[in-house]
């Protein structure tokens, strides 16, 4: 197979691609669409879909298809073709940019609440450029809006208050998320005999297990041969789509693991996660394992979630909840913390709605679950910092506590000043926020377009203070 940065992406239509496939006119149209939002000119469309099924076909895809996530928590896929008649009785392999653009699914049997009826069927999908396409099987797959939200009122109302700081550079601000993936492995003989964990996804009788997680030893042990080997094979399949797998470990309770990925913008995030899930599962089945998502399969011992963690940065790389060395001082720092503590507050019930399930409301409050009521943990330095703020009394400033080893030739560090508080669902965790109340198999896309839309309101109150004041500064403090 060779070394992971030989493959890594190799069925993905990533920039790396797109770069060496189409002309620098495209390209640059095309990435001005992906950085800046610009309108998507149809000749550059045709380009790239004459470019993408070149590469597509070259790697052995026979169909593509618009990929995308209906409200059913899983993804949906509808696969055409490109084969076309030729005159001599042949076939050619055709896609056009209309086709790459636009999708009509069948729409009528789609969960819509009872708001359409059944003969109301058609759909759309549109491409979403900004997710790369990727191969699946013999599959293109064409990431695509059903029913979209692409942050763009968070980057709006982020540019406002960037403006007023003096930030000219800054063309747009995302969303970033890194979401941890809780789930348990069992075998496939010992899952057939449970008819209840076949039908519900968890157990609902039988006796609790000799042993269960009394000394949480299974936490960051010694991972088994077998599911080491579980572990390999999915990294490499994940690490072909581009997905950014990073972090592996045994979790707290009996054969619960945890697959953590690097960050990556939110949108690109949902759908890494969304394959995640789906490839998880059919690994293991080669493996001769069953992989459990649901939140709570076994009474009595955790269960599993899904820590949301969640930044805003510029285009130009600058993470704008990174309090720097001295938070007190770094006003634009408090600024968008403040925001993201009042999207909290003010729409605390439109995030528990989010994340709320029949499994995962199983979860929450069991157990190292956090608490199924909303609340935010900043960690001791900002705490004080806002203390000081809201009292207008000097900040003495967080003395920064060395870690008492005990031996001298280990390394001298200090403790962080923020901490991994369990009792809270939405924790400050050093230059992001870790939103715990995800269940196992929830796709994040619901939490985060809540998270995304809270905290632009809360922008945009504060962005319509400050352009209106007359004293920028005093109106800041």
């Amino acid at each position: 197979m060779g070394s992971v940065s030989e493959y890594f992406g190799s069925l993905v239509f990533d920039d790396r691609v797109m770069k060496a496939n189409l002309t620098a006119d495209v390209y640059r149209s095309l990435k001005k669409t992906i950085d800046e939002g610009a309108k998507l000119d149809i000749s550059v469309a045709n380009a790239v879909a004459a470019a993408m099924k070149d590469w597509a076909v070259a790697n052995g895809a026979t169909h593509y298809t618009h990929w995308f996530q209906p409200l059913t928590g899983i993804t949906a896929e509808k696969h055409d073709s490109f084969i076309s008649p030729s005159p001599d009785g042949g076939v050619i392999m055709e896609f056009s940019g209309k086709e790459l653009i636009k999708g009509e699914p069948d729409a009528s049997s789609f969960p819509s609440g009872g708001l359409r009826a059944t003969f109301e069927a058609r759909g759309y999908t549109a491409w979403d450029p900004t997710s790369y396409a990727f191969i699946k099987g013999k599959t293109l797959c064409i990431p695509t809006a059903f029913c979209s939200y692409g942050g763009e009122a968070l980057s709006r109302q982020a540019i406002r208050i960037l403006r007023l700081f003096g930030n000219t550079a800054a063309k747009c601000v995302r969303s970033s998320v890194g979401p941890e993936q809780e789930y348990f492995l069992v075998t496939r003989e010992m899952y057939d005999k449970r008819p209840d964990l076949r039908f519900t996804g968890r157990t609902l009788f039988g006796a609790k297990p000799p042993k269960g997680q009394e000394m949480d030893d299974h936490y960051f042990g010694v991972i088994k041969p077998r599911v080491a080997s579980y572990m390999e094979e999915l990294n490499n399949e994940l690490w072909k789509l581009g997905i950014l797998a990073k972090t592996e470990h045994n979790e707290v309770a009996p054969a619960q693991h945890e697959l953590a990925p690097i960050y990556s913008t939110t949108n690109i995030a949902t759908d890494h996660n969304q394959l995640t899930m789906e490839i998880m599962q059919k690994v293991a089945a080669k493996h001769g394992l069953v992989c459990l998502l649901h939140e709570k399969p076994f009474a009595g011992v955790n269960g599993s979630g899904k820590h949301n963690n969640w930044s805003i940065a510029t285009d130009m790389g600058q993470n704008l909840l990174s309090p720097g060395e001295t938070p007190y001082e770094n006003a634009q720092f408090l600024l968008f913390l403040c925001a993201v503590i009042k999207a909290v507050d003010d729409y605390q019930d439109l995030l528990r709605l989010s994340v709320a399930t029949a499994g995962n409301d199983h979860r929450l409050g069991a157990n190292e679950a956090p608490p199924a009521v909303v609340s935010v943990f900043l960690g001791d330095e900002l705490t004080a910092v806002l203390e000081a703020i809201e009292n207008d009394t000097p900040y003495q400033g967080a003395e920064k506590t060395q870690m008492k080893l005990g031996v001298d030739v280990l390394p001298k560090f200090n403790r962080d000043t923020t901490d991994r508080n369990r009792t809270s669902p939405f924790a400050f965790t050093g230059n992001k926020f870790e939103f715990r109340m995800l269940g196992s198999s929830n796709s994040i896309a619901c939490a985060n377009i809540m998270l995304n839309a809270a905290v632009a309101e809360s922008l945009r109150i504060y962005a319509d203070r400050l352009e209106k004041a007359e004293d920028f500064k005093t109106t800041l403090n």
